[in-house]
């Protein structure tokens, strides 16, 4: 009974932020979605962006891949969907797009964030089931949506790349690959069912969330990205000795030799900070991102290499 309220609530919600009905006049139809769920008695929001292929006749709905784009603290579904970019690149290249919410905190600035494990604040501090809401919105998503449910990816900025790490380790089944950026792992035991690839970003600029991990932003301490790279190594069965590239903008590690189905790679660049790579400031105050690599096209190109094995 629940989730056919739910449902029903879910249109009456579409049709009401879209503007558009069957009817439409003009023959449009809705590319951009708002709407919740309740998960444990919290209300989650999220967004859902699709291509505009997406009521094609004669595309094959059942193929589009589903790439979950998470916000950093203090961000939102709207910032990270107006700042870098994804939108326009899952147009180009045919993939759905959602940008969940992290809970606000009730303070008067009501902040965002996700439970990474030892990060970040109120998500944290409340042990919010950010897994179960992840879960269930990829469930909710594939049921509503032409999902191809073995290309269901997710990428994150910051305490969203914490917790598409976290993610990896604890929702391996339904999750086909991640893409953190300027974040690093801060699960206390990581214990994925099967080898997930991983591409990470960062650069070494990054003052927030350090490369070489230790105190960053709010006093956390941050784990080292290397240690982090070495734990997926061994859990994706790489090889010992990576292929270490190094042009003076960036250097890229490709561990080569994974297990079937899995790869590590990273870009740590020279430039920019705590920031999304070749998209744009959020604010004023927010580090450059950096110009030496573009974080959509490099997760795209690493997204579209794998599938859950079946």
């Amino acid at each position: 009974m629940r989730r056919i309220l739910e449902r029903f609530m879910f249109v009456v919600f579409v049709f009401i932020f879209s503007g558009c009905t069957e009817s439409d006049p003009d023959g449009q139809q809705p590319y951009r979605y708002e709407s919740y769920m309740t998960v444990d008695g919290v209300v989650r929001t999220y967004v859902v962006k699709l291509p505009e292929t997406y009521y094609d006749n004669n595309i094959d709905q059942g193929k589009y891949p589903l790439v979950i784009a998470l916000h950093g603290t203090g961000g939102s579904a709207y910032q990270m969907e107006a700042s870098y970019g994804l939108n326009e690149k899952g147009a180009k290249e045919n993939f759905i797009i959602a940008y969940p919410e992290g809970v606000s905190s009730s303070g008067i600035l009501g902040i965002r964030t996700w439970n990474a494990g030892r990060c970040c604040d109120y998500a944290m501090v409340n042990d919010i089931d950010d897994v179960g809401f992840i879960r269930d919105l990829i469930d909710w998503l594939i049921a509503d949506f032409a999902v191809n449910p073995n290309r269901v990816y997710v990428t994150g900025m910051s305490n969203g790349g914490m917790m598409a790490y976290r993610l990896a380790c604890e929702l391996s089944d339904k999750i086909a690959a991640i893409a953190p950026v300027s974040a690093t792992m801060m699960t206390g035991d990581c214990k994925p069912g099967r080898a997930v690839p991983v591409l990470h970003m960062h650069s070494l600029l990054d003052t927030k969330v350090p490369y070489n991990g230790g105190k960053g932003i709010g006093g956390y301490h941050f784990t080292p990205v290397d240690s982090v790279l070495n734990f997926w190594s061994v859990q994706n069965g790489c090889s010992a000795s990576p292929k270490l590239i190094d042009n003076g903008e960036y250097r890229s590690t490709n561990w080569n030799d994974c297990s079937p189905n899995a790869s590590l790679e990273s870009y740590v660049t020279y430039d920019g900070g705590h920031a999304w790579p070749g998209g744009q400031k959020p604010s004023p105050g927010a580090d450059t991102p950096s110009t030496y690599i573009n974080a959509n096209d490099l997760l795209w190109e690493f997204f579209q290499r794998f599938e859950l094995p079946k």
